[in-house]
C-alpha cells in the first residue's frame, strides 16, 4: 500500500514543523507550503491525499485556497482538514460549504488531529509499515 502524502499549508514555520513531528511515527510523506498560493502549487505537484490547511495566512488565505481547489475539476475531491483559531459559526459555515472534511481549532490537540486524519487517510505506524 502506498504511503499517503499529506500537505501542510500554514504561514507558521513552527506549526508546520510541529505537524511534521506529529506525523513522523507514521508511514506518510509530509510536504509543506507557507501560504495558499504555494499550497495550490504543491497540490498540483504532489497530489496529496490530505491537506492540513490554515485558515488565516498572508498572500492567499485558506478560504481562497479552498475556493481554488473546489473550482478546479482535477482538484475538487482533495480532502481538507482546516486548522483555525477562529471557531465562529460564520467561519465554520464558510469552510463547510467548500467541502472541508473536518476542522481542528488551534492550538491543535495532537491526538485529536491524528484521529481526524486517520479517518481520511491510512496512517500506519512506521514499525509495522510494509
Amino acid at each position: 500500500m502506498k504511503a499517503p502524502v499529506i500537505l501542510t499549508v500554514d504561514d507558521s514555520r513552527v506549526l508546520r514543523l510541529s505537524l511534521v513531528e506529529l506525523f513522523r511515527p507514521y508511514d506518510c510523506q509530509l510536504v509543506q507550503a507557507a501560504d495558499g498560493l504555494l499550497g495550490l502549487a504543491a497540490v498540483r505537484e504532489h497530489h496529496p491525499d490530505l491537506v492540513l490547511l490554515d485558515y488565516n495566512m498572508p498572500v492567499m488565505d485558506g478560504l481562497g485556497m479552498l475556493r481554488e481547489l473546489r473550482a478546479d475539476p482535477a482538484l475538487v475531491a482533495t480532502k481538507v482538514i482546516m486548522l483555525t483559531a477562529n471557531n465562529s459559526p460564520q467561519t465554520l459555515a464558510a469552510v463547510a460549504r467548500l467541502g472541508v472534511r473536518d476542522y481542528v481549532l488551534k492550538p491543535h490537540d495532537g491526538p485529536s488531529l491524528l484521529a481526524k486524519a486517520a479517518r481520511l487517510v491510512n496512517l500506519v505506524p512506521r514499525e509495522t509499515a510494509e
